[in-house]
């Protein structure tokens, strides 16, 4: 699948919200001008479409996915008896990328995307090397052992964990589903959702 590979403080910037997850004192002064020519002057007040439309750019940003793969994933949470937002959660968080990331093993998901497609992960015990893979309750997920390095067992030491994931030492199991309540994006998901309900 494709993937963005543009300047990312752009797409920060346009958002007014630093979506890659690390600091940058450059992205940190500018980060409530929008970009371009014209990114001082005064933003005008934005209609209901383009709120609903900031907020899908916003959240599959994010995650760092192109409009096709991101709207599967809103029709398939559409398509589930379950609530909409939590199903849309639910596809998002369990990626394999997303998996890695959450874990501490990646800094960003950007980087925990390039671990996965290097052939560095192993599920279940199994090497996966495609970023979207859908990680099941139960699975463990795990680097190879080429790849267990002292920089990362450093950084993963005191890094919080989400309440659906475990981890001890280089592997990580998924315990349950991903809910709402585990997740703190600054995203109004009934705003995606109704953007391609319409």
């Amino acid at each position: 699948m494709a993937r963005y590979t543009g300047p990312k403080h752009k797409l920060a910037r346009r958002e007014g919200l630093n979506i890659l997850e690390k600091t940058s004192q450059s992205l940190d002064r500018r980060i409530n001008i929008p970009p371009g020519i014209h990114g001082k002057r005064r933003a005008r007040k934005l209609s209901e479409y383009g709120m609903q439309l900031r907020e899908k750019q916003k959240l599959k940003r994010i995650y760092g996915l192109m409009e096709k793969q991101f709207k599967k994933y809103v029709i398939l949470a559409q398509k589930k008896k379950a609530n909409t937002e939590d199903a849309l959660i639910e596809h998002l968080e369990t990626r394999l990328d997303n998996i890695i990331y959450r874990l501490g093993f990646g800094k960003t998901r950007a980087q925990a995307r390039q671990m996965v497609t290097h052939r560095h992960v192993l599920v279940n015990g199994k090497r996966v090397n495609i970023p979207s893979f859908t990680v099941r309750a139960g699975d463990v997920v795990a680097l190879s052992p080429k790849f267990m390095k002292d920089d990362i067992k450093e950084r993963i030491e005191n890094l919080p964990m989400p309440d659906y994931l475990e981890r001890s030492d280089f592997k990580g199991k998924v315990l349950r589903n991903p809910t709402r309540t585990d997740v703190s994006n600054p995203v109004n998901y009934q705003l995606v959702i109704e953007f391609y309900s319409r």
